[in-house]
């Protein structure tokens, strides 16, 4: 069982996102949901013994016998945050914080079982080529954006650790552009970027570009489309990030003693 969390409500895709619709170039399942995986539940037992409720639990068994089509059920997940060993109050919350989920990883959601696919999903391009397409694209999107005379920056392109460096009349603003072809669920930073915008010196945006239509002409590619979601004088919160990639100090053995 996965566990996911609905943070974009349903929306019409325009692009094509899932693999079947990329290679079919275009849009199959244009109602969509913005989850994001918070955690992966093992044997999860269908009974009173298990996390789900007994309506939740039939409509799993439904489900399995109706090749996968889904039942909507309420019920309260608590039991589910406790099972997969989440810190999480959502009585009191009715949320659960980011930085107190493990995450899932690709080789979970495929199994030991399936196929090799093509490694896409949730808007993260494995496509070195791809990825890179997206990045300046909604970059020129944003530069587009902030150079509008209604606004009447100054930008400049900066790289690391954020992309952008806006000038106007002596002020000065930084913004950090993130691309993706699914929801703005959730984006990748790295720890510079963070501590950038956490940097009470600088006032920084964030500006992402959601459901980019992606097509490849000649052996290039070529970007279309897309939403926009600004965030203004960004500062990511601690329990909106969660680590995905840690530096571990290898220890050494002790010199051996000379004979």
């Amino acid at each position: 069982m996965v566990l996911c969390k609905v943070q974009v409500g349903v929306y019409e895709g325009t692009a094509p996102h899932w693999p079947d619709e990329i290679a079919e170039e275009r849009v199959i399942y244009p109602y969509r949901l913005g989850l994001e995986p918070l955690a992966v539940l093992d044997d999860v037992p269908l009974g009173p013994d298990g996390p789900l409720s007994a309506e939740a639990s039939q409509a799993a068994r439904r489900s399995g016998t109706q090749q996968g089509v889904g039942y909507l059920v309420a019920m309260d997940p608590q039991p589910l945050f406790d099972a997969v060993g989440i810190e999480a109050d959502w009585a009191a919350d009715h949320d659960v914080a980011l930085a107190a989920t493990p995450g899932v990883t690709l080789e979970q959601l495929e199994g030991p079982n399936s196929p090799r696919r093509g490694r896409r999903g949730a808007g993260r391009q494995m496509d070195p080529e791809k990825r890179k397409a997206v990045e300046l694209y909604a970059e020129e999107k944003a530069v587009t954006h902030y150079q509008d005379p209604e606004r009447g920056w100054t930008v400049h392109k900066v790289g690391k650790p954020y992309d952008l460096r806006l000038e106007r009349e002596g002020l000065e603003r930084r913004v950090e552009v993130k691309g993706t072809t699914g929801a703005p669920t959730s984006v990748e930073l790295t720890v510079n970027e963070v501590f950038h915008a956490r940097d009470t010196r600088h006032t920084v945006d964030l500006y992402i570009v959601s459901d980019i239509k992606v097509t490849k002409t000649d052996g290039a590619y070529h970007c279309s489309g897309g939403d926009v979601l600004l965030l203004e004088d960004w500062q990511p919160a601690e329990e909106d990030l969660r680590p995905t990639r840690y530096q571990y100090l290898v220890p050494q053995p002790s010199t051996a003693p000379q004979p």
